[in-house]
């Protein structure tokens, strides 16, 4: 569920029906609006997503098990 909701007057306005029950509290996350990589590291970014598709469409996987215990003797 999402619900969007805008600042007045230093309040949090929502303007929008709800399903949820009278007296729900809700907690309010700030929505990331993006990220701070420059074009070079969105370009390397990309180029390791899709090396990781890659290897995985051809079956070069190994469980997270079995990483994780690699990092951990890594300490």
């Amino acid at each position: 569920m999402s619900i969007r909701a805008s600042v007045t007057a230093g309040r949090l306005v929502v303007d929008q029906k709800t399903d949820l029950p009278e007296g729900t509290v809700l907690d309010l996350v700030l929505d990331d609006e993006g990220d701070s990589l420059d074009e070079g590291e969105r370009a390397a970014l990309e180029r390791a997503l899709r090396a990781s598709q890659d290897d995985a469409l051809l079956g070069r996987l190994r469980p997270a098990s079995e990483l994780l215990r690699e990092l951990r003797a890594r300490r």
